[in-house]
């Protein structure tokens, strides 16, 4: 048998550093909200590909589409000839995002590929360069995404310059001390002493913030941000790369809010996990590149566009939305219990929207102050009790948490009695 020890020897043989894994464990097996490694331990996931397996991992349904397209056709690239399931893929979203009047989509392999095109996309339509983004977002590891992505270690630091034109405002976090009216001064001072409003082609968004640590932007705050697009002409960007596909109990998060973006950058849960991104707009913008312009050879493979049709049957006929909502609620009810209790270490600033839910380890109650060791130390104990968890934010001591919407009751609460017994070993 093949161990996990022997594999991640063999890993640090063969692949770069620069591709992290969390945990030193190798799949072999996954089914719903279950993970089985090459040494045969079963683990529960709280990670679900980092927000790809809203729907469970291999769900019956969307195994089922990939594996009768697999029969017809793994690859035709779409720019040479189409195929039905990208156009009906691209019918469905266009016809369920929040998006005012017409809308199109156009589909690509990754997030990063999903955000860099949507800025294209966006300087094309406007004959504008400049983008504006926020403190703590994450757009992708591309150079474009990575100069919008609003961390510099491990994204920025090492790689030089980064792309010019781009502005970043402190996204509102009032527990960080920046409340809407504070960003919206700030993007105030910005028109008036480092770019022209003219010159913007886009403002770019998380209406929860991912790896930023899964902060919900204030509902006024994205009415104002509309508000100001529409009065300078510059077009807003949803970044539902995370958030989207049902994990806050709407299609995108940004519906919460009633605001409708201009373009939705979308990937993971769009496909059960496999790779398939897309960006959907209003249609007039959406058409203003031309022929050739846009594209990608692997982009829309038919193989993940019959899972995407796939993932909408399963959203609709199991009600994965209220399930959200309700999975939501248990889990922050669970948590919030286990933040009174003493004989744990202190949790902090449980957050979230729906079932995109985190909280914070801090070094002491009522402190806020950053505790990114202990996090690192709860991943270790859940491990080794057989539960994956991941952390987040700018100072690594979030806990984030994405389980699968489908996972059965009895595995969430496996989940987090492992979740608490892991933080009573630390205390």
């Amino acid at each position: 048998m093949t161990t996990n020890a022997e594999l991640l020897a063999r890993r640090q043989s063969a692949v770069p550093r620069g591709v992290n894994t969390a945990h030193p464990i190798f799949a072999v097996r996954a089914e719903n909200a279950e993970i089985w490694d090459v040494e045969g331990k079963r683990y529960i996931d709280f990670v679900g590909g980092i927000g790809a397996q809203n729907t469970g991992h291999r769900h019956p349904k969307v195994m089922k589409a990939i594996a009768a397209q697999l029969d017809q056709a793994v690859h035709t690239a779409f720019q040479v000839n189409g195929y039905e399931s990208y156009v009906a893929l691209a019918e469905k979203l266009n016809a369920m995002a929040p998006i005012e009047g017409p809308a199109k989509t156009i589909f690509f392999t990754t997030g990063a590929e999903a955000v860099e095109n949507a800025v294209k996309i966006a300087r094309f339509a406007t004959k504008r360069s400049a983008v504006i983004t926020f403190t703590g977002a994450f757009h992708g590891r591309t150079l474009y995404a990575t100069a919008l992505t609003g961390k510099v270690v491990p994204y920025k630091a090492g790689f030089g310059d980064m792309p010019s034109g781009v502005y970043r405002l402190p996204f509102p976090v009032e527990s960080h001390g920046h409340t809407t009216k504070a960003t919206l001064d700030a993007l105030e001072m910005l028109f008036k002493t480092e770019v022209d409003p003219k010159l913007v082609a886009a403002m770019i968004i998380e209406p929860v913030q991912g790896e930023g640590g899964f902060y919900v932007a204030p509902f006024d705050f994205l009415n104002a941000l509309r508000a100001i697009c529409d009065k300078h002409g510059i077009l807003l960007i949803a970044d539902e790369i995370q958030s989207g596909f049902a994990r806050t109990g709407k299609l995108f998060a940004i519906e919460h809010s009633g605001v409708k973006p201009d373009m939705i950058t979308t990937a993971k849960s769009l496909a059960g996990g496999m790779p398939l991104s897309g960006v959907v707009g209003r249609a007039s913008i959406m058409d203003a590149p031309e022929p050739g312009g846009l594209g990608g050879t692997y982009a829309g493979n038919p193989a993940a566009c019959a899972a995407g049709l796939a993932v909408i049957e399963v959203l609709k006929e199991e009600k994965i939305l209220e399930k959200s909502l309700a999975l939501g609620e248990k889990l922050m009810t669970r948590l919030k219990q286990m933040s009174l209790r003493n004989d744990l270490p202190p949790i902090d600033d449980i957050r979230g929207l729906g079932s995109m839910i985190a909280f914070d380890l801090v070094k002491s109650r009522g402190s806020q102050e950053p505790d990114p060791d202990r996090a690192k130390q709860l991943m270790a104990e859940a491990l080794k009790r057989g539960l994956i968890l991941l952390t987040c934010g700018l100072y690594g001591n979030g806990i984030r948490i994405l389980v699968p919407i489908t996972i059965a009751d009895k595995h969430l609460d496996e989940g987090l009695n492992i979740l608490e017994e892991s933080l009573k070993a630390m205390a």
